[in-house]
């Protein structure tokens, strides 16, 4: 799978929601995919299935 960038556009609970940056789309994922560092207008990037904060 190609590497993508995301932006936590919001945190609710056990969950967060991204947005991808290149289509726009938005997605929930469990919070513990996510670093533990990352809050809402965090930057993420993903690859090799794998979060990381840019």
């Amino acid at each position: 799978m190609q590497p993508k960038d995301y932006k936590v556009i919001k945190i609710d609970g056990d969950y967060a929601v991204l947005k991808d940056i290149s289509s726009g789309e938005e997605m929930p994922i469990a919070r513990a995919l996510i670093p533990e560092e990352a809050d809402e207008g965090t930057l993420l990037h993903w690859e090799n299935l794998e979060y990381t904060v840019v």
